[in-house]
């Protein structure tokens, strides 16, 4: 692979992933329903990336090609068949609606340069699918197994974390309570920590450390992104500002017993 090579792909992803951002702002605007962005957002990537693992020009084997367009896939329509159910049992997305209120008269144009901003923040994701699917190697490496071993354990562990949720939640005992059940007694937001560790498994299958596969370390930048994002910018902050408004001492004891963010076995 050239540099020429990866910066047409590069280019490629990104203006599809414009694209599809643009989209999900004209959904969103029509419907008034904010929760259709990370539908598409989720949706999107998953399409983007498994295009970019599928296609030519090509430099790998056609098995790790279709094992990394399919790592792709599983996280897509698993995570995006959650957040479309989600949205269905809701009027709208609450962050999103407080920051169109935040934003005024002028909310309209600058949720076109929100949803814009996460197409951009996405492109290293994708690169990193890229990277992974294009891995030249023709053997079948352990590291190949591991990628598939982290993403599926990462799919399993937010799918038991949003079901035990969802029964807490359901449970009419547990009102006003705070679900401390299951992988909730070890971190405050594992679905966003297993979100998290799918990403380290494209670099697990693009990267040669004594290979010549030098492009490859650039998809270490997918988990970095994706930390930032879910741990610092829009996951667990916003999160833990409503949960300390809303429950108050509660949370706080909570917050106090359990780890923010990676799961630690309670003392």
């Amino acid at each position: 692979m050239t540099g020429l090579d990866l910066l047409i792909a590069t280019v490629a992803m990104a203006l599809a992933l414009f694209a599809i951002m643009a989209v999900s702002w004209i959904v969103q605007d029509r419907t008034s329903h904010a929760g259709w962005i990370d539908v598409c957002w989720t949706f999107g990537v998953g399409l983007v990336g498994t295009a970019a693992a599928m296609t030519p020009p090509d430099f790998a084997p056609p098995h790790r090609n279709l094992l990394v367009a399919v790592l792709a896939l599983i996280w897509s329509v698993r995570l995006g068949v959650h957040i479309l159910r989600r949205n269905l049992r809701t009027a709208d997305d609450p962050r999103y609606a407080q920051i169109r209120a935040e934003y005024g008269a002028d909310a309209r144009r600058r949720m076109f340069w929100l949803v814009e901003k996460q197409a951009l923040v996405s492109i290293p994701l994708v690169l990193a699918i890229y990277l992974a699917a294009h891995n030249p190697d023709v053997q079948m490496r352990w590291q190949d197994v591991a990628g598939l071993v982290v993403m599926l354990v990462s799919v399993a562990g937010e799918t038991a974390a949003d079901m035990q949720l969802r029964a807490f939640q359901r449970n009419p005992q547990n009102k006003g309570r705070i679900c401390d059940a299951g992988l909730w007694r070890w971190s405050r937001h594992p679905n966003y920590f297993f979100e998290w560790l799918g990403w380290l498994a494209y670099p697990l299958i693009a990267i040669e450390i004594f290979g010549k596969y030098e492009w490859a370390w650039l998809s270490l930048a997918a988990p970095v992104v994706m930390f930032i994002l879910l741990r610092f910018v829009s996951g667990v902050p916003p999160l833990e500002e409503h949960m300390e408004k809303t429950r108050g001492a509660a949370w706080q004891a909570y917050a106090a017993r359990t780890s923010i963010f990676f799961p630690v076995p309670p003392a």
